[in-house]
Order: structure tokens, then C-alpha cells, then sequence
């Protein structure tokens, strides 16, 4: 969500320019990526996205700081805004694969960690990785708290014209139920991401991210970490209904969605659906080249499949496509994530480069909402026709898979077992960071204080979560 635009309203003449615009661009993506020179571009890429918290030091209650954080940061490449003026969100530099491009990570995300952690202790808070920040209160979502970027307003601005003023009804049903009416966009910020970015050759593409969507599900199950929102306890993964129903505009096509169905033949069939299903919501006119695809950027950035193709360019300004995967949520730990990426990048390219027959897209979606909802506790739909409980299939057959999976990659041995076993040990002992924290909370009164300090205790040593006690 973080292109800025120039303006926060707009007209009918500009909404009519805009999809010119967007229509042109559309056809070319198409006549573009048939020419030789990207065809040609056979480079993976790797990039990373990590949204956090700013948190009050004591309370652990959001701290809206971002703009004063992120003056004293000081390194737009590496942090930016985000929704809200407790969010912010990291950026990795784009790595190449080596043999041990999880160790690379890690040590980029601890150097991070630590610049941030030291730029907000001079403001008297900290920062935490957690899918929803557990003592957030629904207060906190107003738009008082909104940051300073145009886009954001615009977007609150558009998405509530779009629902013809009606409030959004926000409606999860878990252990507990919540129920409330919100006025502006602002829920979505509750949401937390970890947002994995894979450039792939143009040929591979397709089949990237046909197993991305495969492998949502298995990847979310091990990963779950936000099981609270509002003090209630609710999916698994939260974050997943929260920011699916937090942009839901009126018309009948979500634009935060599991996608719908599989690339068929050429993986530019997802703008083609942007321009044909999926109303203009920001109609920013750009002074640009038709061959930068502008438009048609902006327009696939306001909408957020799981997993969703983007345009980008090397520094010749080769145009190439990456598969952002969507669905993880931030923590519980660094280590942990950095797990979670090898799991992704393992599982996913065992299914893209063998070319094994995929699970039906229903029974696929069945399973990440499930995934989502039960954790490692999901009975999962499979290739054969089978179900399989998660647990048995992680470690039978997903982890296996991923380390064969990194290894065809590039990733040496010792690199794939250290990492992979992380996960593991978390599904074994069935302690992923939402079963921590419902854990924690059942043996101490549910004093969610209390477990956000212990949380991010944790989380500041660099312990994986299957290690953390109650």
C-alpha cells in the first residue's frame, strides 16, 4: 500500500482517464513481455517486507510515532509508513541465491532490529513483530492515528465512497465472537504482515505462482500468530478475516482475497482480470511512459490477493514480474521468519519445478481459510483425495519436500536443516505463536500485558518460539 499519490480526490473525468490509461497498459504488459529481452531475464530475486509495531516501552500500547521514528532512522530504503502511525514497515535490499541466503537474511533483519530498537528507545517505546498487536484497542483504529501519506486518506476517502458511506461490519466468529461497525478504513491496520517477494525468470512464472497458491495453506498453519483482537480470541490467523473484511468495498468483488483460480496459461491474466472485474479505486494520473505500466501498477496495488503478481525493473529498466507471497504474518521472532521464507521458498519451488498436478484451486482455498481458522489443528484436502491432518502432512511430506525443494535451488544442505528444522520443532511441539500466546494467557489470568512483555522479551533475544516458555 505504500506508493504515494499527489492527491486525495478525484472526478469522474479522472476515474474515465485512469482506465484509458489502465486499458492501454493492460494490452502492452502483454506485447512487452513477449519481447526477447525480458523472455531472456532468467535471475531469481529475492526481496522481503516486515510491518511492525511502535509500542509504548511500558504499557506496550501502540505509540504513534512513525514520523518522528522514522526522522531518526533515517534510511528510506530500509523503513518506511505504514497505514497507521504505530506501523512502520522494513525493507531487505533484494538478494541474489546463494548457498546460504537465509544466513544473509537473518544477519540483514538482526542489523535492522537492532538500528531500530535503539531509534525507538530514544523515544521511549520499541518495536515488535506481531501479526495483531495484542493490547490494540479498538480506540487506537481512528483516523486521528492515520499517517501522513496522501494515499492513505485517499484510500479511506475511496473504499467508504465505494461502500456509500455505510460503516464497515466486522464480524469474526472463533472461541469468542466479535462484532462491531468501524468508520473508516483504519481496521486494516491492526494487520501485520511478513510479505515475501520472488522474481522469477518470465517462463517460471506462471508455475511459481500456481504453487504459491498451493502451498498458502501448509505455510500458514505452521505460521499462525494472531490469535486476539480487541482482547478476544479468535482465528488462528486473524489478520486473515480482519483485513478481508477491514477494505471491503460494495460491490460483490473483494479486493483482499485468496484470488480466483489459477493462472491458466500466462501469469498477465491477472491484470487482464484487474482491468475487466475490479473498479478504479485511486485514479492517480501519472506523466509517465506507457512502458513503466504506471497505472496499471497502481491499480494492482489496491488490490491485495494473497498471492499477487507485481511489476518491476532491473537497473537497465527491464521490466520483470515477481510473485508476492502475502499470507505470513509478522513474528513471532527473527529467526522464526526467517524460517518461515525457507519453508516458502523450498515447498514452493519442489511444486513449481516438478511439475506436479495441483490440488484443485477450491480445495486449495478450502484449505488456507481453514489454515487460517484451526492452525496446525486443520484437517487438510489433498492431490489424492484425501484429508490429512496438518501435523501429519508438515512433517511427512511438506518439510521434505522443502528441503529437496532448497537444495534443486541452490541452498546448501546445513542451510536448508538449519532453518527448516525450526519449523519442525514448532509444528512437533505444536507451539506456533498463536498457541504460545492463548497458552500463556490460559496459565496467567489472561493478562495480555503481561504476555505482550514476556512476548517481546522473546522476541528481543531471537528465540524461536517452540523454545518459549509459559
Amino acid at each position: 500500500m505504500g506508493q504515494e499519490i499527489d492527491s486525495t480526490q478525484f472526478s469522474e473525468a479522472d476515474f474515465q482517464r485512469f482506465h484509458e490509461k489502465l486499458t492501454a497498459e493492460t494490452a502492452l504488459l502483454e506485447e512487452r513481455f513477449s519481447h526477447s529481452d525480458v523472455a531472456k531475464d532468467d535471475q531469481y530475486r529475492v526481496g522481503f517486507e516486515l510491518e511492525a509495531c511502535l509500542v509504548d516501552k511500558d504499557s506496550f500500547q501502540p505509540a504513534p510515532i512513525n514520523a518522528e521514528f522514522l526522522e531518526l532512522f533515517n534510511d528510506p530504503e530500509l523503513a518506511t509508513m505504514e497505514l497507521a502511525r504505530f506501523n512502520i514497515e522494513f525493507n531487505t535490499p533484494v538478494f541474489s541465491i546463494t548457498e546460504n541466503l537465509f544466513s544473509l537474511l537473518h544477519k540483514q533483519l538482526k542489523n535492522t532490529w537492532e538500528k531500530a530498537q535503539a531509534t525507538a528507545k530514544k523515544l521511549d517505546a520499541q518495536v515488535l513483530l506481531c501479526g495483531i498487536l495484542p493490547t490494540l484497542q479498538d480506540k487506537d483504529l481512528g483516523l486521528d492515528n492515520i499517517s501522513t501519506m496522501k494515499r492513505y486518506a485517499a484510500l479511506n476517502r475511496q473504499i467508504l465512497k465505494s461502500r456509500k458511506g455505510k460503516p464497515i461490519n466486522l464480524r469474526i466468529h472463533g472461541q469468542d465472537k466479535l462484532e462491531l461497525l468501524h468508520d473508516d478504513v483504519m481496521l486494516e491496520s491492526a494487520a501485520t504482515s511478513f510479505q515475501i517477494h520472488f522474481k522469477t525468470p518470465l517462463k517460471e512464472a506462471t508455475d511459481i505462482y500456481n504453487a504459491s497458491i498451493m502451498v498458502s495453506a501448509p505455510l500458514l498453519a505452521a505460521s499462525v500468530n494472531s490469535p486476539l483482537l480487541f482482547g478476544k480470541t479468535l482465528w488462528e490467523e486473524t489478520r486473515i478475516p480482519l483485513f478481508e473484511q477491514a477494505v471491503a468495498t460494495g460491490n460483490n468483488k473483494q479486493r483482499v482475497s485468496f484470488g480466483n483460480g489459477y493462472a491458466q496459461d500466462n501469469i498477465l491474466e491477472c491484470f487482464h482480470e484487474n482491468l475487466e472485474q475490479y473498479p478504479v479505486l485511486l485514479p492517480m494520473e501519472f506523466d509517465t511512459d506507457a512502458e513503466e505500466f504506471s497505472h496499471a501498477r497502481l491499480h494492482n496495488g489496491t488490490l491485495w490477493r494473497w498471492n499477487r503478481p507485481l511489476i518491476g525493473f532491473n537497473r537497465q529498466g527491464t521490466p520483470h514480474v515477481r510473485i508476492e507471497f502475502r499470507c505470513l504474518p509478522a513474528g513471532p521472532s527473527l529467526i522464526d521468519t526467517v524460517a518461515n521464507a525457507a519453508f516458502y521458498f523450498g515447498l514452493c519451488y519442489h511444486y513449481a519445478n516438478n511439475h506436479q498436478a495441483l490440488l484443485d484451486f477450491n480445495l486449495a482455498k478450502d484449505n488456507f481459510y481453514q489454515a487460517a481458522r484451526h492452525g496446525l489443528n486443520t484437517e487438510f484436502n489433498w492431490v489424492d483425495g484425501k484429508q490429512y491432518p496438518a501435523k501429519q502432512l508438515l512433517l511427512e511430506q511438506f518439510l521434505p519436500e522443502a528441503e529437496a525443494g532448497l537444495i534443486t535451488f541452490g541452498i546448501s544442505k546445513a542451510e536448508s536443516r538449519k532453518y527448516l528444522n525450526i519449523i519442525h520443532q514448532r509444528v512437533e511441539t505444536e507451539q506456533t505463536g498463536a498457541n504460545w500466546q492463548k497458552s500463556f494467557l490460559k496459565k496467567n489470568q489472561h493478562n495480555i500485558l503481561e504476555m505482550t512483555r514476556k512476548y517481546a522479551q522473546y522476541q528481543d533475544a531471537d528465540k524461536p518460539v517452540h523454545e518459549w516458555a509459559l
